[in-house]
């Protein structure tokens, strides 16, 4: 994933998620969602989904992989799932790449990931969080539903092991849809000098989650 942000590029990903998702309840989170993982041209997009969960924020994320000319994986439990999905998307004319199984064994195998949306209705989420192979330049991580989840200890800190070498960068809650909490992990043993540049950064305490967060200026 370059760290370079491409205004066109999420702006078209945010009008196009606009058209599709015309019919859908919960838009305003699929065009948010899609004009970040397409501005930040992302090549490997991984989603989580379960049966009669909502589809927009998937219809978003198949929108940037398009933009991107990235690939866009849904990992979801079982066969139905996996046909309820490609359904909801044929629906409106688009398609995805699905697998089915245990995210543990299914994850194992994609290496490399800088975009990922993953559902907090679900109890495992902290956990597949934890599961993900990074992409080496660090990764955008977002939780759906982040109002009504199942875990109201969740913090970003719990997602990096002790002693590993990235590091929370920033990380931020939206009130739109039904939540979204996000966050931006540095890459591996990227340093917080390297990360800042010219730009200058602080130090914030999050007394929700007692997390240190850091802000750039």
């Amino acid at each position: 994933m370059k760290l370079s942000w491409s205004p066109e590029r999420a702006s078209k990903a945010y009008i196009d998620t606009i058209t599709y998702c015309k019919l859908q309840r919960e838009s305003g989170a699929a065009e948010l969602v899609s004009a970040m993982a397409a501005g930040w041209n992302s090549r490997l997009i991984v989603e989580t989904w379960f049966s009669r969960g909502a589809v927009a924020v998937s219809i978003g994320l198949v929108v940037a992989s398009r933009h991107t000319g990235g690939r866009h994986v849904c990992v979801v439990p079982d066969e139905d799932s996996r046909l309820e999905y490609l359904e909801f998307l044929g629906g409106v004319g688009l398609s995805a790449e699905v697998m089915v199984g245990d995210f543990d064994s299914v994850v194992s195998g994609l290496t490399g990931i800088d975009f990922m949306v993953v559902d907090c209705q679900r109890r495992d989420f902290t956990g597949m969080l934890r599961t993900a192979k990074l992409g080496e330049h660090g990764a955008v991580l977002v939780c759906k539903n982040a109002s009504v989840r199942v875990s109201s200890s969740f913090g970003w800190r719990s997602v990096l092991y002790s002693g590993s070498t990235r590091r929370l960068v920033r990380s931020a809650f939206l009130p739109v849809g039904k939540g979204l909490d996000i966050a931006y992990i540095s890459g591996n043993g990227e340093s917080l000098r390297k990360l800042k540049g010219e730009s200058r950064w602080i130090k914030r305490l999050d007394w929700r989650t007692r997390e240190e967060v850091i802000i750039r200026k």
